[in-house]
């Protein structure tokens, strides 16, 4: 049980109808799951709007309810408290319910368009091999310490992320490396906790659909770097144009990294191949399993980040060195007929160029590159003729296929995409709407040598289809195709 007035402490508030010195059970925002005793929080959400749930929270048993705008019937013995923003005051006063747990270890927040979930798991990774007790949130999976517990979006809600936080400190975790997304920052997800650094990573198009520009898209991932104590490091990609933009207004300690410009932290690629890249790091060589340019820069903010957070850089580099590229990143499989497929979680224009670039540089052009891509339905519709482009002109043949159509017309998803490509690439293009047929379409078109690039997906285990999903993985689907292949 906790009090009520207490939980409150730094909420904005702007009247209250009621008693606040009462003891409430558990904060809630889903009336579904009100139970007698809670507070529930009315949120103003995309889809749904809390407020119009309020009676049914009521009836079910809750005791308190905090809302933007007071219902005309309040009920005798509830407690009402208006309050400028809900989503603030749900983060608070989920911080406040968990006796703030960010406060009691460091907690690093990763923000960017692409890299977030590589550099997250990467430091977990790191740090582990280091010998301390760790924490991930990450899209791919929750980690408390060792035990996994699942991930349903990039950025949790508040109550979740401080229930995590509290379940770390109790289970003895000194470091927690979280990824933060532009939805999580404006929903106010991230409100309340506090962070011992953030991280930039790059920006580039995505989230149009939510955000509706991409200036909207670039302060509100500003806004995380704005809100970090004095206390926090702020670590940019300064080769980014919008790296220093990030940092114009923070109370945080600033530090750079690049590959290209003078930085705090600066790393050189001295050579390429499918199995890995040779790096220096102030004059000190080390082989790295990770593969790709965008890569290196995820592995320089990583070496960078453990630097501040207080480890030795010959440790680090060390460590550098035995770091697995993690689950649907860059994921490779290769064939008894020696033909490579890569999986990859690229969804945006920004990301699947840099998979296809980095492929293109490390292959001898004696071989073909099948790129076999789709666009999530129900999301940003100005990338996908982008993506169809940029796919069409850095390989070799490219096959269309469904991604998460989700609620949307799969085949319409696949038209919006066709647009982008150029009279000079048609011929090099196929669309299957079937992403499993798509699949093992292009392991029949390969031959030995040949390279697969299976983007959009990574890790996820499944396909959202009409609003239901179904076991679908990438990895898995390439592998049996390989099989079958073998067989016959």
């Amino acid at each position: 049980m906790k009090n009520l007035k207490d939980i409150l402490y730094k909420v904005g508030i702007n009247q209250v109808f009621g008693i606040t010195n009462i003891d409430v059970n558990e904060l809630v925002f889903d009336s579904r799951k009100v139970k007698t005793g809670d507070v529930f929080v009315a949120q103003k959400g995309v889809q749904v709007d809390g407020h119009l749930y309020i009676d049914k929270a009521i009836s079910l048993g809750a005791t308190a309810i905090i809302c933007e705008d007071f219902p005309s019937d309040k009920k005798e013995g509830v407690t009402y408290i208006q309050v400028e923003n809900a989503n603030t005051a749900l983060a608070i006063m989920a911080s406040n319910f968990y006796n703030n747990p960010s406060t009691k270890f460091p907690v690093v927040g990763v923000t960017g368009t692409n890299g977030k979930t590589t550099i997250a798991s990467l430091l977990y990774q790191l740090f582990q091999k280091a010998g301390y007790h760790v924490g991930l949130l990450s899209t791919v999976k929750i980690l408390v310490g060792k035990k996994e517990y699942k991930a349903t979006h990039t950025t949790p809600d508040s109550v979740t992320i401080n229930r995590y936080l509290d379940l770390m400190l109790e289970e003895g975790v000194e470091y927690c490396f979280m990824e933060v997304s532009s939805h999580g920052i404006h929903q106010k997800r991230t409100e309340g906790l506090t962070f011992a650094g953030g991280i930039f990573t790059n920006l580039s198009h995505d989230h149009l659909d939510y955000h509706k520009t991409f200036a909207e898209y670039r302060n509100v991932k500003k806004a995380f770097f704005d809100e970090l104590p004095k206390t926090a490091f702020a670590l940019t990609n300064i080769d980014d144009k919008n790296g220093n933009f990030m940092l114009q207004n923070t109370k945080a300690k600033k530090y750079s990294y690049a590959l290209k410009t003078v930085a705090d932290y600066k790393t050189r690629i001295l050579e390429k191949q499918l199995s890995g890249t040779l790096i220096a790091v102030d004059g000190t060589e080390v082989w790295t399993k990770l593969i790709g340019v965008f890569n290196i820069y995820n592995l320089t903010a990583i070496m960078a980040t453990a630097e501040l957070l207080g480890l030795e850089r010959l440790e680090i580099l060390t460590i550098i060195s035995q770091l697995e590229s993690v689950n649907g990143r860059f994921q490779y499989t290769v064939s008894e007929d020696g033909v490579t497929a890569i999986v990859d979680y690229a969804h945006t224009p920004d990301a699947l160029k840099n998979v296809l670039e980095t492929i293109n540089d490390i292959r001898t052009n004696n071989e073909k590159l099948i790129t076999v891509v789709g666009c999530g339905g129900d999301r940003d519709k100005t990338k996908r003729p982008k993506m169809a482009h940029i796919a069409s002109h850095l390989s070799n043949q490219v096959i269309f296929t469904s991604d998460n159509p989700r609620t949307e017309n799969a085949q319409s998803i696949l038209e919006d995409m066709e647009v982008g490509v150029s009279p000079e690439n048609y011929k090099k293009t196929l669309s299957i709407l079937n992403r499993k047929q798509a699949i093992k379409t292009a392991c029949k078109l390969s031959e030995t040598g040949d390279i697969i690039l299976i983007a959009g997906k990574g890790h996820e285990n499944y396909q959202e289809i009409n609003g239901v999903r179904s076991h679908f993985n990438d990895l898995e689907e390439v592998t049996n195709c390989f099989n079958q292949l073998k067989k016959n």
